[in-house]
């Protein structure tokens, strides 16, 4: 198991299975917007900044994997992304099931130079308060897929950034 987590750390396949997750997830998300009238909170705007930074850091380390440094970076900075996925995703169901009460408001919170929401609203402006995310199949809540999604995505990369420093 280990040979194939040291193995799989310096290989494209995984960025470009990474990309294509994220991607996977982000028109997934789009659809419930747009065809079944699904708005997004400021949670689930969140959650698609951190996909977006996932999917961006694929395209790039897709062509570092020669550099066993700029590889390594790349898997600690994953990991670092998928702990903030893995926040945001715990929020969301923390909201849903009212276990956390917190202030969800309508503001991305954003600052003015990094303002996702006004330079693409289609994709990052928040559109309802939080509370509540639909029902996917057999009773499970969107939160529930994202947070077992974002679990097994951060202990992915946490193995694959310790295996990249082996040899």
């Amino acid at each position: 198991m280990k040979q194939l987590l040291i193995d799989l750390s310096g290989q494209r396949r995984y960025w470009a299975a990474l990309v294509l997750i994220g991607i996977a997830l982000e028109t997934a998300a789009l659809y419930y917007q747009y065809a079944l009238d699904e708005w997004p909170c400021v949670l689930c705007i969140h959650i698609r900044i951190w996909v977006l930074a996932f999917v961006l850091l694929g395209m790039v380390a897709l062509f570092c994997t020669r550099s066993k440094l700029a590889t390594c970076v790349a898997h600690g900075l994953n990991t670092i992304i998928m702990a903030g996925l893995l926040e945001r995703s715990w929020r969301v169901l923390a909201v849903e099931r009212g276990w956390i009460f917190g202030d969800c408001e309508m503001d991305l919170g954003m600052p003015a130079w990094f303002a996702l929401d006004k330079w693409i609203p289609s994709l990052f402006e928040v559109q309802t308060s939080c509370g509540y995310t639909p029902l996917l199949f057999f009773g499970v809540t969107m939160a529930e897929v994202l947070l077992v999604v974002s679990a097994a995505l951060l202990l992915t990369s946490s193995a694959l950034f310790f295996a990249s420093w082996h040899d």
